[in-house]
């Protein structure tokens, strides 16, 4: 399946694509996206955008600023891992969502949000399941909420380089299991997760 406009035609009006990155990892912030884009977009970039997920790193950072550029308005929020551990992973990635929304300007008249949960917003309101794979908004949104958040690991890499934050982004890989256990958690590791509480304090 790829994701086309059927979902902002049927809304009308203007209307903006909600992603998140980073709710599974054990390390770093979570990342959420919103973007407003018309269908007057360029053939060659409807045909670029997918579900970040289905796209190669080179792929994602190549469509990343033609995203930007093309989109009429877009916002991205991140949250970090101390606030995640706070309020939880769900509760955060909301929050994301619901700031990069208030970056947005013009005001959407709806959102598209993938998955099932909404957001606190007076905008009303679809959820998509696996809405990455059929609305073109959302999934210029995974793309612009996954390659920051990549970014992201990468710079974390270069403080904490003995964690190979590069290789795995945070997620719970082979890899990085084997390193928190060498090393202990760091100070970006999500400290409620699991994977990474049980190596607190030892």
């Amino acid at each position: 399946m790829k994701p086309d406009f059927s979902f902002e035609r049927r809304a009308g009006g203007i209307v903006a694509g909600i992603d998140e990155a980073g709710r599974g990892p054990w390390a770093g912030p979570v990342v959420a996206a919103a973007v407003i884009l018309t269908p007057d977009i360029p053939d060659v970039l409807f045909k670029q955008i997918d579900d970040s997920k289905k796209l190669s790193p080179k792929k994602r950072e190549e469509v990343f600023p033609e995203i930007q550029y093309r989109a009429t308005a877009y916002g991205v929020a991140v949250i970090g891992h101390k606030i995640i551990d706070e309020i939880n992973i769900l509760q955060a990635a909301r929050l994301a969502m619901k700031q990069a929304v208030d970056q947005l300007n013009p005001i959407p008249d709806l959102l598209l949000i993938d998955g099932n949960q909404k957001i606190e917003s007076s905008i009303h309101q679809w959820a998509i399941v696996k809405g990455d794979s059929k609305s073109l908004s959302i999934a210029a949104a995974s793309v612009l909420a996954k390659v920051t958040r990549d970014r992201i690991m990468d710079d974390y890499h270069k403080l904490y380089p003995q964690y190979e934050f590069n290789r795995h982004k945070g997620y719970g890989t082979k890899l990085h299991r084997t390193l928190i256990q060498e090393h202990g958690p760091c100070p970006i590791h999500r400290s409620k997760f699991k994977g990474v509480s049980e190596y607190i304090n030892r």
